[in-house]
């Protein structure tokens, strides 16, 4: 089981569901309404995490990742595959459970654009597309499917979007070499390291911006954020001139942490804005 789970690419997947939660609770939905679109959120993030990593396998296994599960034979790619079928099955009857069909077309929409970055745009320059679709309709769903299905303010799939673009970035460099000897070509591969680490920061930089200036937040967080985001994104990158350092890394992670620490903040103003 704990090889099953590791293939869903566990990080990424708990940290979007647990966002989403978080976000249906500030946004103010009812106990249940938080269930459902958790289950539903998880469900479809499990189903991208498991396709992900049983089409990857056979790369995996060429560059000797011991590391994943299907490559090292902890796993079946048959397990995995059921495990991606049900997840998808769970994940549609979720999203209806708890959007209904308009609400249902918004989440199956984002969870068909992670899928079809597993099938094939991930090794595209259009691999930087599902992550803007997905991430930019997810908070969607989480609004939507309150009670009387308010209308989202714009800044919230933007955000979303920047957010979802930054993390693609984020998320691609480490496996930057790996990826390039298997052929995988998106478009932080095209890039390069480089220039990916600062698409990076500058995504998930203006991610802060539009929630400070769009969200009904306190002044001091509007303002505060975004400074704060840029001082430790020039402080990493001046520390990124060392060979061999993950400054650069590390800021635009504490960036990302820090533009979602901003959007659940403003989850309680989001239906009045």
């Amino acid at each position: 089981m704990w090889a099953l789970l590791r293939c869903c690419h566990p990080e990424p997947t708990a940290a979007v569901t647990v966002l989403m939660g978080a976000l249906a609770v500030t946004t103010g939905h009812s106990l249940t309404g938080v269930l459902l679109v958790t289950g539903a959120v998880l469900t479809g993030q499990l189903s991208i995490g498991w396709l992900n990593d049983v089409l990857d396998a056979p790369r995996d296994v060429a560059v000797g990742r011991t590391d994943k599960p299907i490559a090292s034979g902890e796993v079946s790619p048959r397990t995995v595959w059921t495990a991606t079928a049900v997840a998808v099955v769970a994940c549609v009857v979720l999203t209806l459970a708890a959007g209904g069909v308009a609400g249902g077309v918004v989440h199956l929409v984002a969870v068909g654009a992670g899928l079809a970055y597993d099938l094939g745009l991930k090794s595209t320059r259009a691999s930087l597309v599902p992550y803007l679709v997905c991430f930019g309709l997810l908070p969607v769903f989480v609004v939507v499917t309150l009670l009387g299905g308010p209308f989202p303010p714009w800044w919230l799939p933007v955000a979303g979007a920047l957010l979802g673009g930054g993390a693609h970035f984020a998320n691609v460099l480490p496996d930057l070499d790996d990826d390039a000897a298997t052929g995988v070509r998106g478009l932080p591969h095209v890039l390069g390291a480089r220039v990916s680490r600062f698409a990076a920061a500058g995504l998930l930089l203006a991610s802060t911006v539009v929630i400070a200036f769009g969200a009904p937040v306190p002044v001091w967080l509007a303002a505060g954020v975004p400074v704060l985001g840029l001082v430790l994104l020039v402080v990493g990158f001046r520390l990124g001139v060392r060979p061999g350092s993950r400054a650069p890394f590390r800021a635009v992670l504490i960036v990302a942490v820090l533009a979602v620490a901003l959007l659940l903040a403003a989850g309680p103003g989001v239906v009045g804005a």
